[in-house]
């Protein structure tokens, strides 16, 4: 039988590494969406520029629906440009908002672990 308690038996709880943590378990959500909107935006610029250099008689049907939601867009080099913009665009804030929702919910299950400590 011990005389020590089990409170003593249990190792102190490292601030540091607390705070390690809860830092890298966030997101920053401005990097993110920057991140995201460029991977979205060169996606449709290297599409767009890959059918123009290919060329034919019809130059990529399925891609240009995609002036039904950028306005402006077209299969063209012109029309990449454009496409990228827009899609940097649409990339940040698709990602801006993915961050700040896993944030927001990092932060909830944060505020329960403590609740139930």
């Amino acid at each position: 039988m011990s005389l020590v308690s089990e409170e003593a038996e249990k190792p102190a709880e490292k601030p540091l590494e607390k705070l390690v943590l809860t830092r890298l378990l966030r997101l920053n959500a401005t990097l993110h969406g920057i991140v995201v909107g460029l991977l979205l935006g060169l996606g449709i610029f290297v599409a767009t520029n890959w059918l123009v250099l290919k060329g034919g008689d019809v130059v990529g049907p399925h891609l240009s629906l995609l002036n039904q939601y950028f306005i402006g867009y077209q299969v063209s080099f012109v029309g990449s440009l454009i496409g990228f913009a827009y899609g940097f665009i649409t990339g940040f804030a698709i990602g801006f908002f993915i961050a700040k929702v896993y944030n927001w919910l990092v932060e909830l299950r944060e505020k329960n672990s403590h609740d139930y400590a």
